[in-house]
């Protein structure tokens, strides 16, 4: 569970979806190295609630295949959509979703502010808006 909090710091947070929906592991030499957490949210809906990779393993593109194996789990459980949030301020998050080919379909406002218990910061800038991404399957 550690890996999660790589990409999501609120344990309220991960505890709201963690024991609902289904985490896949990958692992590098014997060692997992990366997590993510898909939940069913609608009918032919599943949203990727967490991803997270080892910080010594990122900028090696095994980010990237760990997405496309999220997408592809997706398809074969027979999900029609896949969506996926990310801070505003996570700009390599948000070219890889869009590289992999999701697309912007909304910004939910302050939702970083309303849902946790202190300021999240990246790239130097306060978290503050999520941006909603999503796919067709």
């Amino acid at each position: 569970m550690s890996l999660l909090f790589i990409a999501d710091p609120e344990v309220k947070m991960i505890e709201s979806y963690i024991h609902r929906g289904r985490s896949f592991l990958m692992a590098h030499e014997g060692r997992v190295i990366g997590v993510y957490v898909l939940l069913a949210t609608r009918p032919n809906t599943v949203e990727i609630m967490n991803i997270a990779l080892v910080n010594s393993m990122q900028g090696k593109g095994l980010g990237e295949k760990l997405l496309c194996h999220a997408l592809e789990t997706a398809r074969k459980l027979g999900y029609k959509t896949i969506e996926i949030g990310t801070g505003s301020t996570g700009m390599s998050q948000l070219y890889l979703y869009q590289k992999c080919g999701f697309r912007i379909v909304g910004v939910e406002v302050d939702y970083f502010v309303r849902n946790y218990s202190t300021p999240l910061y990246e790239n130097g800038l306060r978290i503050r808006d999520m941006v909603r991404l999503s796919q067709t399957l």
